[in-house]
């Protein structure tokens, strides 16, 4: 019981901490933004804090399957960390911030090309928009996108060295997959793939749907300029960790379906026996 508490109350400090790292390394920010800010990170940290220090599922999913969420957590903070720092190069430049600036200009180049994710990321600002502010967002968006793509591949990586979910103890579907009913009609091996393949789907498609939807969504209102740092690094946090948290749970999900069907063919159980549900 300590332990558990010990862990929820460390993850809601390192929540708090990703919330509040642009404004606290950002300079500019008034006092009602920081207030703000300070709000939605105790709010979220409350959050976190109570679906980890209780043993029955919440809202969080794989809490109990280290180390998914872990990764998930890693790459959401290096992106808001790295952006913080790009937009920081703008306003208070160090030799760090100029340094992972021109690194982000240099990937963001290398990705902007034509129907690439950053050339679409740049649809989100407003027409006319000025060179400097494209260039601005190609550069955060850029490395967003490459932090996103690491993450994917350091966490697959992870999951076949570890052998996971089978070395995490016994996987409880019900505390890991809140949302997911395993005694609704049909096979959950089926079920399960099904999932992972419309979540796959949706993780490679959003980054090219999330600009064409803010495009569209803006017709008739004020267009969207991105012009405010924070406003810049949180958009861009969104556009890439939405489709790379999708493809991680896509992932995980066939996993699982695959340790499934790994025990029943182990314990000789058959596809299409009436152990399974028709």
């Amino acid at each position: 019981m300590v332990s558990r508490l010990a862990g929820a109350a460390l993850r809601a400090f390192l929540v708090i901490i990703l919330i509040v790292t642009p404004s606290v390394l950002l300079p500019g920010t008034g006092s009602d933004g920081k207030q703000m800010v300070a709000l939605v990170a105790l709010f979220a940290g409350a959050l976190t804090f109570t679906e980890y220090k209780t043993p029955y599922p919440g809202l969080v999913e794989f809490r109990d399957a280290p180390p998914f969420n872990r990764v998930r957590f890693l790459i959401l903070f290096f992106t808001v960390f790295l952006l913080t720092v790009i937009e920081k190069a703008g306003v208070a430049p160090t030799t760090l911030s100029t340094l992972i600036h021109a690194l982000g200009i240099v990937i963001g180049q290398a990705l902007d090309f034509p129907y690439s994710p950053v050339r679409l990321a740049k649809l989100m600002l407003a027409d006319g928009a000025p060179e400097a502010q494209q260039m601005a967002v190609a550069t955060a968006a850029g490395m967003a996108y490459l932090i996103s793509l690491v993450g994917m591949m350091a966490f697959v990586l992870v999951l076949k060295l570890q052998g996971w979910p089978q070395r995490v103890g016994g996987f409880n579907v019900w505390v890991n997959l809140p949302t997911f009913d395993p005694t609704a009609s049909g096979d959950i091996v089926v079920r399960l793939e099904r999932d992972a393949r419309l979540n796959i789907a949706l993780g490679f498609l959003l980054p090219f749907l999330i600009p064409a939807v803010v495009k569209i969504g803006a017709s008739g209102f004020s267009p969207l300029t991105l012009s405010s740092p924070q406003t810049l690094i949180w958009t861009l946090t969104a556009w890439s960790f939405l489709p790379c948290s999708l493809f991680m749970r896509g992932i995980a999900m066939g996993k699982i379906a695959a340790m499934i069907r790994e025990k029943r063919r182990i314990e000789g159980v058959e596809e299409g026996s009436e152990y399974l549900p028709a």
